[in-house]
């Protein structure tokens, strides 16, 4: 439920409309970084449960934000796109945890960052199979645990 082994540490509070527009223009921010289009009709928002670490849940609105867009970028582009995020990505103080260069169907393109100083993480991967599926290029944020403002903060 927090970012840290205190349960009762204060939660970062944002408004869920303003983590949604944050989501949305830190994609588009990670998309101009590569110079890639996004097909903002794929657009999914997902507002998530905050679980404690023995799977309790708070009832003080306490949520985490899962959004994702698809790039039409083709998969000849994605290598570029994920080093050039990497790249950039640690400029900025993010930590690299999960990186792969695109070679195939197999081994697509994976770029994992999480930002050391408030738990937002970042993703650009190649998603779909290539086989049924089109190969399509995923840029996702996360927030971490977060409460809306006004809320006071349940206590374990």
């Amino acid at each position: 439920m927090s970012q840290s082994d205190d349960p009762n540490e204060p939660l970062p509070r944002m408004e869920k409309d303003a983590a949604r527009k944050w989501a949305a223009d830190y994609t588009a921010y990670l998309a101009r970084l590569t110079d890639v289009e996004l097909d903002d009709s794929t657009v999914e928002v997902n507002f998530e449960t905050c679980l404690g670490a023995h799977d309790e849940v708070a009832e003080d609105g306490r949520y985490s934000l899962f959004y994702y867009v698809y790039s039409p970028a083709p998969v000849t582009e994605h290598t570029r796109v994920v080093r050039t995020l990497r790249r950039e990505l640690t400029r900025k103080g993010y930590e690299i945890t999960a990186y792969r260069e695109f070679r195939d169907a197999r081994y697509s393109a994976i770029l994992d960052a999480r930002d050391k100083d408030n738990g937002y993480t970042v993703s650009a991967d190649t998603v779909g199979s290539g086989r049924s599926k089109p190969q399509r290029l995923s840029f996702a944020v996360r927030t971490p645990c977060m409460l809306p403002p006004g809320v006071e903060q349940q206590q374990f």
